[in-house]
């Protein structure tokens, strides 16, 4: 009797483990964050099919708050506030046009580091050492990352309208910060103050010195 119950029991045991659904973490679950699921591991694309793409501004995701989801490539872009280090020098003075594109800051970011590298202008300014923004960006690890760039303007406004002016986000209404958008001798500035400033990027001059937010790309 006894052996007969337990194999009973096991049998019963068995059948409702086989109907119990599997949970796979690499799916989408309605019942998790948007937060959650890209934690899981799922894929932005596969949670667009469920969500509106603003469900994704402001949430928080690998080391920045998210401002830029390309619906077609499911890449995100992420930025953070950075002012901990102070504010910092813009790097020698010259003549560079860079793009305005959400997106292309690491770009940017790169071109404004090789032009501090072989800039000698007779018409420019020589800061003298890599103790400036972009080189500063570009060789630091933060939140356990170490792909950071420097957002372009158009990328600071982004971050203005699809974080800040939602009340997310960690950026200082305090401060300018750079931005890696150049027009010849101007870089463009951003402020995050709303009564001032209004979200708009503006240009500034590669004299002063002005506080960084960082971005990184998650594909």
């Amino acid at each position: 009797m006894k052996k007969t119950f337990i194999l009973t029991h096991l049998i019963l045991f068995l059948f409702s483990c086989e109907n119990e659904p599997v949970f796979n973490p690499v799916l989408y679950n309605p019942d998790l964050t948007i937060s959650q699921n890209l934690n899981n591991g799922v894929q932005v694309l596969e949670i667009l099919q469920d969500n509106d793409i603003n469900s994704f501004y402001g949430v928080y995701y690998a080391g920045g708050y998210i401002f830029h989801v390309n619906e077609s490539s499911g890449e995100l872009i992420v930025a953070t506030d950075y002012s901990e280090i102070g504010n910092v020098a813009w790097g020698d003075v010259f003549e560079l046009d860079t793009s305005f594109l959400v997106g292309d800051g690491d770009i940017n970011t790169e071109l404004i580091i090789q032009g501090n590298e072989i800039d000698n202008s007779s018409n420019g300014t020589e800061f003298g050492s890599d103790d400036y923004a972009f080189k500063i960006v570009s060789n630091i690890t933060h939140s356990g990352y170490n792909d950071w760039f420097i957002p372009t303007s158009d990328s600071m406004a982004a971050i203005y309208l699809n974080v800040h002016s939602i009340g997310l986000g960690d950026f200082d209404e305090s401060l300018i910060y750079w931005s890696s958008t150049k027009e010849g001798y101007f870089p463009y500035v951003m402020a995050f103050n709303f009564e001032s400033w209004g979200g708009l990027p503006f240009p500034g001059s590669c004299l002063e010195v002005n506080g960084l937010l960082i971005a990184r790309k998650i594909q």
